[in-house]
């Protein structure tokens, strides 16, 4: 059975992961950037998994995780201009895109 992707709100600023808001990457970035960044973002997550049992490495992999995201755009200051808030991390059924959120097909 396919992957499918997750669902991505109308404007485009987030996935949708188990009804949650996950912040999406900077349409903006021009794919030369882009795909350099999901490639660190990949080889940091595999460097967590291989510290387990070393704090110092597991901190050290964490600290690229988090860099490569926010280069990224996903977190860290916003990618957008308009001034509307964040609502990373938040259940879509309490912000603003709870009704785009119900309207969505559960089976994918």
């Amino acid at each position: 059975m396919p992957l499918s992707k997750p669902p991505r709100t109308p404007d485009g600023r987030y996935i949708v992961v188990r009804g949650r808001l996950w912040r999406a990457s900077n349409p903006a970035l021009d794919e030369s950037e882009r795909q350099p960044l999901v490639n660190e973002l990949m080889d940091a997550r595999r460097a967590v998994r291989d510290a387990k049992g070393d704090p110092a490495k597991t901190k050290q992999a964490r600290a690229r995780v988090d860099a490569a995201k926010v280069a990224l755009g996903e977190r860290g200051p916003v990618w957008w201009s308009d001034g509307a808030p964040d609502y990373n991390r938040h259940m879509a059924k309490n912000t603003p895109y709870a009704r785009w959120f119900s309207g969505l097909d559960p089976e994918g």
